[in-house]
């Protein structure tokens, strides 16, 4: 059933615009004029909305998060015909026709479309309690402004749909409306779904539904992001008070065994008992010759989302989080591979996400991990910093302390700055947030233009044009064909 859809999506990339995607709804998705009629339906109308989450973690997202960065690159092959599309993102040699881009684009809009149905109809919908209603719509409005986050980040100025679309005539738009009031759209989306999602649920049934503390850090995150120190503050501060907690090891969060931890804030489920549910991080991150040795089964992984020197001597002497998050392939056949020499002959992959044994090739267990108590810390700390209020060591120490580092104090508050932002860099690696608190910081072009140099120096198959990075290329062009069918002015410098 999923080839048939996949065929139905691709003839529908040649037809529409901004909203390719739109109209094609995914196997999780129910649509239809009258199917929205009952408390059930509407149900399944929102777990539909869940499941398109697990399209977008295991598909290209991380490309343009952890790669498009200084945390990861990935493992060439000259017989790899795919590999220009992982340099473009990779090299800052990004084309408007690059397909993780379009991919990426599409999914997000897909999964807006979704929500967007809800709360179009839900009103219409008879509930025996009103509080369900109101659950259920703050989940749909959770969720749409975790999309329009990871959108307006990436694209900077977009179209801001916030009706259903209705009609192959309604997936065309012209207009891209400001990145200020696609923010002003988030931050109401976000600030509703606080006030109508419950703190906890009683059902293990439940388990991975947005919550109230869900919301907060979403919204606590966009503030921190607009500089907004004094409002990121408050509500950060508001989550602390929910009842989260570090696992006390680190190691544990990305466990198979330990999902929805006292950690976990928002993470996306997956199950590998199920068909469909599967996540397949270690298969796509895992070095290119390692499937037999790592996993049992023959054949080849990923080679993608590669730690680099950079990241894997980020970590200071003694921090447990380096061996929780890095693995190291020490094989005769990786010597072959010019991203190992810098490692003696040794590649490293992502460990976060590698718990065997696999029941099945292809098909793992690991939920992805969107929002962490440790993550809403650091956020807590860099606003109390740069607020000058309130006590920022106590947050960031308690995540060192986690790690068996020992507690920082006495910083000076430009000091204390990059004390937090190297904390968060650590804490995060390979969660997809690196590239977005590059931008945040206004530190990509100065981090990355010293990537660029240290890449090159090791790396014999990068060319001059490489690591060009200039202040357009902070923003992913709108895809080619969206330009084209909609009339869109492409952003500046593309």
């Amino acid at each position: 059933m999923k080839s048939k859809i996949a065929i139905v999506a691709i003839l529908w990339l040649g037809l529409s615009g901004c909203h390719h995607m739109l109209e094609v709804d995914p196997y999780t998705f129910s649509a239809g004029d009258n199917y929205y009629g009952t408390e059930e339906q509407m149900l399944r109308a929102v777990n539909g909305a869940y499941g398109a989450l697990q399209t977008l973690y295991t598909g290209d997202f991380w490309a343009m998060t952890e790669m498009r960065a200084d945390n990861t690159n990935y493992q060439y092959n000259e017989s790899d015909r795919g590999a220009q599309q992982r340099e473009e993102i990779d090299e800052f040699l990004i084309t408007s026709t690059n397909n993780y881009v379009n991919t990426v684009w599409a999914q997000l809009y897909s999964n807006i479309h979704q929500t967007n149905a809800i709360l179009a109809r839900i009103d219409e919908v008879e509930f025996a309690e009103e509080s369900t209603r109101e659950l259920l719509a703050g989940q749909a409005k959770f969720l749409r402004a975790l999309h329009y986050f990871h959108l307006v980040r990436l694209f900077g100025d977009l179209p801001l749909i916030l009706e259903e679309v209705t009609s192959p005539s309604g997936a065309f738009t012209g207009e891209r409306t400001p990145a200020a009031q696609v923010y002003e759209q988030i931050v109401k989306d976000a600030r509703e779904a606080a006030e109508s999602l419950p703190v906890s649920y009683a059902s293990e049934a439940d388990k991975g539904r947005a919550t109230k503390g869900a919301a907060l850090t979403l919204l606590g995150h966009v503030e921190l992001t607009l500089g907004h120190y004094e409002d990121a503050a408050r509500i950060l501060n508001e989550v602390t008070t929910l009842g989260y907690a570090l696992v006390e090891d680190y190691g544990r969060v990305f466990s198979p065994s330990n999902k929805n931890n006292s950690e976990s804030i928002f993470e996306v489920q997956f199950d590998a008992g199920l068909e469909t549910e599967f996540s397949n991080y270690i298969f796509v991150f895992g070095p290119k010759d390692g499937k037999q040795d790592l996993t049992g089964f023959a054949g080849n992984l990923g080679g993608n989302n590669i730690p680099t020197p950079s990241i894997v001597n980020a970590y200071q002497d003694g921090d447990e989080r380096k061996d929780a998050s890095i693995a190291w392939y020490d094989d005769p056949s990786s010597a072959q591979y010019e991203e190992s020499e810098a490692f003696g002959g040794k590649l490293p992959f992502i460990k976060k996400f590698y718990h065997p044994p696999y029941a099945l090739d292809g098909r793992a267990n690991e939920n992805w991990p969107v929002y962490r108590y440790a993550h809403v810390l650091l956020m807590l700390a860099e606003a109390l910093n740069e607020t000058g209020s309130g006590d920022p060591y106590v947050h960031l120490n308690a995540v060192r302390q986690r790690a068996n580092l020992p507690p920082l104090s006495g910083l000076g508050k430009d000091e204390l700055r990059d004390a937090i932002h190297h904390e968060q860099r650590v804490e995060l690696a390979f969660e997809n947030h690196r590239w977005f608190q590059l931008l945040r910081t206004g530190k990509a072009i100065e981090v990355m233009t010293e990537h660029g140099i240290e890449e090159k120096k090791r790396l014999s198959r990068l060319s001059d044009a490489s690591y060009n990075i200039q202040e357009h290329k902070l923003l992913f062009p709108i895809p080619d064909r969206e330009v084209r069918l909609n009339g869109f002015e492409q952003n500046a410098g593309w």
